[in-house]
């Protein structure tokens, strides 16, 4: 059966932010949310966000936190394409740890294209899981695409998982 284009309502699509993927059971990934992708973010009954940029949250999104008693982490890590700065490591050390415990999933990841800091979280992640770092480096790719940094993936590299997260620099 055909649809007119009339039967379609915005309030019945759902539709992903950009850059959107399931990283392991109740984690996810993605770029920045607009108010296009709420309904879609509904969907996945999330408990929190993590956001990984400075910029403060929309208002929108927000309100949407708020009516749907959804946490908001933020690690307010700087963009940068200068390949000697390096990543705030403490930062995504306060992100893994909330990303890690289990009360606040399902949980979605963000940055604003869901790319390089994005990309650095989950591929910590992936190091506390044993993935080789190979593995590692294709997953950060796919997401990064042409824009892939080498200063991420020498971060990535020297990620020592042994060492505690510090709670310093942490906001939420």
């Amino acid at each position: 059966m055909l649809l007119k284009t009339q039967d379609y309502n915005s309030d019945h699509l759902h539709i992903p932010p950009f850059n959107f993927a399931v990283v392991d059971d109740g984690i996810f990934r993605s770029g920045f949310p607009d108010t296009t992708n709420l309904s879609f973010l509904k969907t996945l009954g999330l408990r929190s966000i993590i956001y990984l940029c400075p910029e403060p949250y929309p208002e929108a999104n927000l309100e949407f936190l708020n009516a749907n008693a959804i946490q908001l982490h933020q690690f307010g890590i700087e963009k940068s394409k200068n390949p000697s700065m390096e990543i705030q490591e403490e930062k995504i050390r306060g992100a893994l740890n909330v990303l890690i415990d289990a009360k606040n999933h399902p949980v979605l990841i963000h940055c604003k294209r869901g790319k390089h800091r994005t990309g650095c979280l989950v591929g910590c992640l992936r190091k506390l899981q044993n993935w080789c770092l190979d593995a590692i480096y294709e997953e950060y790719k796919q997401f990064a695409g042409n824009k892939s940094r080498l200063s991420d993936q020498i971060f990535l590299q020297m990620f020592d998982i042994s060492k505690p997260p510090s709670f310093l620099d942490r906001k939420s």
